[in-house]
């Protein structure tokens, strides 16, 4: 049919006149009420689209479950289901403490040394779990070397009060910093103008490279800035962007648990403001394909982190400990910035890691500076003001005390045993190794049995381990503390008894404990219950209740 201007005109005039007329028939009032509805609407649920990248479904269904909360019916009945968890949840974190006397008000007369000392012994002899022992994964690094121990008190007597906010008064702790870095940033083959600052652990690190990104992505006009991180990244690139106010997009992994890079090329769009690869992840000990991210990073000219806070005193000697790996640092030009924890497998005392830039100008966008304050130029560095040179002293003095050769020598007995430790796992009827253990993290899960009820039986075996999700599995993190034969054997013995013991269970260990907190956790829809579950274990560890009787 040939087109017809004159009719086109006629019909457009004809739904204009008709729309003109059904609108004349609402007030101003009502018109202007049912924008604003519409509007707050359109908002609203924009907002609820855009706050994460969880499946819409479960999203709307969350929301609906948080407003059913506002019935008072609704909310007693979930408070009355929290009052048998928090009651669990306070005795297993005060079931340690057999005395139960807290002290509630600073003392009126001074102790003596030795009733400190005393009082301090008492507390310590409060833990049950065999540290030294090597049966808890992760947590404690390095072995009870009371050589480096003593050292370190050497090094507490000189540096206790000190404050690098005042580099003045303090030029000591300033140089240590600067040389902390230094070391480090060469560790990763940084170039000669490679930069960073000490920070006071992982999640520190991990939340200033997100904070730098931000504000280059501000800088570029940038309004609401995207992070790109694989499901498996540490939660730290969560807790940033929630602070920060910046949307995350969580990318899959393959079946290997290394991020899908075609998903994460899909994923990049004009806002995003930093990739980000794991080397290696928490969950499973995986190294991602940093090279492949490098390459991503350089093509859409956005910046790339590499999360090694895990590993990262490990993987640089790798190599030399005869353990090659793929490119993961500053060699790769796409890299533009490393987070690595010296307070883990660089044996320092907690409080202490590293963030590292490829250049000034990406560490610049760190630094926040108030330069109207009428108490004078305030700038940091960190998120923090005032630091614990102290810290800085112990790590720089740490890394001194070791130095590379055993550094390397250490990193060889860790991923050996690591490596060793997952043959034996593999060899257990219906357990299977979930994930690539690359470097010191051991994983697994089973498709028989529930493997968390094998996790709370080897607890009661006296062996602490990482209970994981998506999919349900556990891991072994391997430390110094561990690297030795006696105590691989002792856990392949205690686990597969454990992985007996549930196999046999009617339900296969579905009703335990670890278990139906979990499967309970994974089922309800409305994610604020489950931080609700967090905070009552959060509560917990603040609180003084009193001994119950039994």
């Amino acid at each position: 049919m040939p087109f017809d201007k004159a009719t086109a005109i006629a019909h457009t005039q004809f739904f204009i006149d008709e729309i003109n007329d059904r609108l004349s028939r609402f007030s101003p009032i009502v018109l202007v009420g049912g924008t604003a509805v519409s509007i707050y609407a359109y908002f609203r649920i924009r907002t609820i689209l855009r706050r994460s990248d969880r499946p819409v479904h479960q999203r709307l269904m969350g929301y609906f479950v948080s407003l059913a909360r506002y019935l008072p019916s609704v909310e007693n009945k979930i408070q009355k289901q929290f009052e048998g968890i928090r009651g669990e949840i306070v005795e297993s974190i005060h079931k340690y403490d057999q005395d139960r006397i807290f002290i509630r008000e600073l003392l009126n007369t001074q102790l003596s040394p030795e009733d400190v000392i005393q009082k301090a012994s008492e507390y310590e002899s409060m833990g049950t779990f065999d540290v030294n022992g090597g049966r808890v994964s992760g947590t404690v690094y390095t072995d009870r070397d009371q050589k480096h121990i003593d050292f370190l008190s050497e090094i507490f007597k000189k540096y206790a009060y000190s404050n690098p906010l005042h580099p003045d008064v303090f030029p000591g702790v300033r140089k240590m910093e600067a040389e902390v870095v230094r070391m480090a940033a060469n560790l990763f083959h940084g170039p000669p103008e490679a930069c960073g600052t000490v920070s006071s652990g992982g999640t520190e690190s991990i939340m200033l490279a997100c904070f730098a990104y931000r504000n280059r992505a501000y800088a570029k006009g940038i309004t609401e800035p995207v992070m790109i991180i694989p499901v498996t990244a540490h939660a730290a690139f969560d807790k940033a962007a929630f602070m920060m106010n910046i949307r995350v997009k969580h990318i899959p992994v393959d079946c290997n648990n290394r991020v899908n890079l075609k998903a994460m090329r899909s994923a990049i769009s004009s806002d995003t403001c930093m990739i980000v690869g794991s080397a290696p992840n928490f969950p499973t000990g995986t190294i991602d394909d940093i090279a492949q991210i490098s390459n991503l990073g350089l093509r859409y000219k956005v910046p790339v982190h590499v999360d090694a806070c895990l590993g990262g005193f490990l993987i640089p000697f790798m190599e030399e400990a005869g353990f090659p790996l793929s490119l993961f640092d500053f060699r790769l030009p796409g890299v533009t910035s490393i987070s690595c924890d010296t307070h883990k497998y660089g044996y320092a005392p907690k409080g202490t890691s590293v963030i590292l830039y490829r250049s000034p100008e990406y560490l610049h966008d760190q630094y926040f500076a108030v330069t109207d304050w009428t108490g004078g130029i305030y700038a940091t560095p960190t998120l923090a003001g005032s630091r614990s040179g102290l810290a800085i002293a112990l790590t720089w003095g740490t890394m001194m005390y070791f130095g590379r050769n055993v550094y390397v020598s250490r990193t060889r007995a860790i991923v050996d045993s690591a490596r060793e430790l997952a043959k034996q796992i593999a060899t257990i009827p219906g357990l299977e190794i979930y994930g690539t253990p690359e470097v010191s993290v051991v994983a697994f899960r089973s498709k028989e049995f529930n493997i968390y009820a094998v996790a709370d039986k080897m607890n009661h075996l006296g062996w602490n381990l990482n209970t994981l999700q998506h999919p349900d599995s556990i891991h072994f993190c391997m430390t110094f503390n561990q690297a030795r034969g006696e105590v691989i054997t002792a856990f392949i013995a205690d686990l597969r008894k454990a992985c007996e013991e549930v196999n046999e269970m009617p339900n296969k260990g579905g009703a335990s404990k670890t278990a139906a907190i979990y499967g309970t956790a994974a089922l309800i829809p409305d994610r604020s219950l489950v931080s609700s579950m967090t905070h009552v274990f959060l509560d917990a560890c603040y609180s003084m209740p009193e001994k119950l009787n039994h």
